[in-house]
């Protein structure tokens, strides 16, 4: 017979919006006698479909105990059929923990924590898998006196992980015949929305005829054939993004082991800068002692500096005033040299008429009388 998929929100939701359904799927996963379920409002669901992708549903259920005893427990079903992160379970685990109406007489209700996942949790072969809270004393002995206890167990939780990629068709006790109709290896091979079962499996079992009536009737149902339609759109999308998320985590976490190695190479170096520093700090102390003795030098020469400095100031108000001098010397020699070449002009200028009257026939002496010279000024014209 063909069923609808029940690993599709709509489905599942449907599936376990029945009372009697929600008893004989959460009695078989607990191991317990579910007297009655009532589902419990919640922050989270699946039809927040921008941001989760995760199904939720809490249940208030009522169990009977094997001493006959009848308790009041939450059960907190999520279900998903992509890898998703620990922490959006763990985030609403919160959520519910912090949550007033989940309190009973001071205390929050004993809480289990229910996961169908679509996906394998790493190399776990159990299809099943209980996680179990124990108490234990400091010498690590378990602890019963006492237990259990409303303080105690509001402060803790019980899980159970299903994997439903685990399943493989085989029914080996109550709880693999009600796991059974999530078993993803039963799909029709042309048609993925509705599982191909074998009714004659569940024949003498009441409650799980009426499972399998109702998931028939909502494999009938168009509108809820429509919305798995618009669930493989949604998933494909989510499946995508969440496929670049776990890549960039590893990348991420590639990074992460890098820097790690790199802050242990960094932190080798600190060390090993720390006692260049060390050293460089002796250096330092011995050089700031040496500094201290060159600027007690460097004072002594700066004094020496302005001894010279006033010298030369004085120096050189010589020197200016020697310029002084200079410069009139040379004022001086200027007109002496002024006066040097007038006389030249004129000794060249008797020697050219010495020479012509010499030419016209006149004596040394004649041309003194001429001249008005001395005989011998004459003959000095003439030699030099």
């Amino acid at each position: 017979m063909l069923v609808a998929n029940p690993i599709y929100d709509i489905v599942f939701k449907y599936l376990m919006e029945d009372e009697r359904i929600a008893r004989t799927i959460l009695s078989a996963l607990l191991k317990k006698d579910v007297i009655s379920v009532v589902v419990r409002p919640h922050e989270y669901t699946g039809d927040q479909r921008s941001s989760l992708s995760v199904f939720r549903i809490d249940f208030g259920a009522t169990i009977r105990e094997e001493d006959g005893t009848e308790r009041l427990i939450l059960v907190e079903l999520q279900k998903t059929w992509l890898e998703t992160e620990t922490l959006r379970f763990r985030q609403y685990l919160g959520v519910q923990y912090s949550n007033p109406k989940n309190m009973v007489d001071g205390h929050a209700l004993p809480t289990v924590a229910v996961y169908l996942l679509g996906h394998k949790v790493g190399d776990i072969e159990e299809p099943v898998l209980y996680v179990h809270h124990r108490s234990y004393d400091y010498n690590g002995n378990i602890v019963t006196k006492g237990l259990p206890n409303a303080f105690v167990d509001s402060l803790t939780h019980d899980s159970i992980i299903v994997q439903i990629p685990r399943l493989h068709g085989q029914i080996n006790n109550r709880l693999d015949m009600v796991l059974s109709i999530f078993d993803q290896s039963r799909k029709d091979e042309y048609d993925e929305h509705v599982l191909r079962l074998d009714e004659q499996v569940y024949a003498s079992d009441r409650d799980m005829e009426h499972i399998l009536h109702r998931l028939t009737m909502a494999a009938a149902d168009a509108d809820m054939r429509h919305n798995m339609n618009v669930e493989d759109e949604y998933f494909s999308v989510i499946e995508k993004r969440d496929t670049e998320i776990l890549l960039k985590d590893k990348q991420i976490a590639e990074k992460n082991v890098q820097l790690a190695e790199k802050n242990v190479q960094l932190a080798e170096k600190e060390v090993q800068l720390k006692e260049k520093d060390d050293k460089l700090k002796e250096k330092d102390d011995k050089l700031k002692e040496k500094d201290d003795k060159l600027k007690e030098k460097d004072d002594k020469l700066k004094e020496k500096d302005d001894k010279l400095k006033e010298k030369d100031d004085k120096l050189k108000e010589k020197d200016d005033k020697l310029k002084e001098k200079d410069d009139k010397l040379k004022e001086k020699d200027d007109k002496l040299k002024e006066k040097d070449d007038k006389l030249k002009e004129k000794d060249d200028l008797l020697r050219s008429t010495i020479a012509l009257l010499l030419q016209g026939g006149m004596n040394v002496e004649e041309i003194a009388v001429k001249l008005n010279l001395d005989s011998e000024t004459v003959h000095h014209l003439m030699t030099n």
